[in-house]
């Protein structure tokens, strides 16, 4: 009875340690687990944008800019052009991993609605759209219409996407 303790002990103790292991791994979409949003925001907006000076947009405003449900973004920044260029910086965190698919599917309808308007005055803002980058990481999304998109893309490859 007593080696029949002690077996059961060791079974229980290596199953709670395996249980413990594999919980710590995580297992987060495409390895991020915290980004600072204000952060890649702005180094976006710096080191990507360069024949536009793009406003800070208050996070109020991003729900009618970019139609997010309630509750679906938790932290944002975004930058928005005057208008007389296509440039635009959108970083978000969703509510879960699930709403980044909502997300980027709202920013794709955001940049083809653009890319219709530009293209009817403005034709070289249109094809920068053509080539906006939308991407998720675990459960941030971030829109980007810029001058520079390998910079952009080197920027958003340190932070994990």
């Amino acid at each position: 009875m007593k080696r029949f303790r002690k077996i059961t002990a060791v079974m229980l103790a290596a199953v709670c340690a395996a249980l413990l292991l594999t919980a710590c791994g995580g297992g987060g979409s495409k390895g991020t687990s915290s980004i600072d949003v204000s952060a890649l925001a702005d180094e976006l907006n710096k080191d990507t944008v360069k024949n536009d000076t793009l406003t800070e947009t208050s996070s109020d405003m991003l729900s009618s800019i970019y139609f997010f449900k309630d509750g679906q973004v938790t932290e944002s920044k975004a930058y928005m052009s005057s208008g007389s260029t296509a440039d635009e910086i959108c970083v978000v965190k969703c509510r879960d991993d699930a709403t980044t698919d909502d997300v980027e599917k709202l920013f794709q309808s955001r940049v083809q609605k653009q890319s219709d308007l530009y293209a009817t005055y403005k034709a070289e803002e249109s094809a920068k759209l053509k080539k906006a980058i939308i991407k998720s990481a675990g459960s941030y999304t971030v829109l980007v219409v810029c001058d520079d998109y390998d910079k952009a893309n080197e920027i958003l490859s340190k932070y994990g996407f």
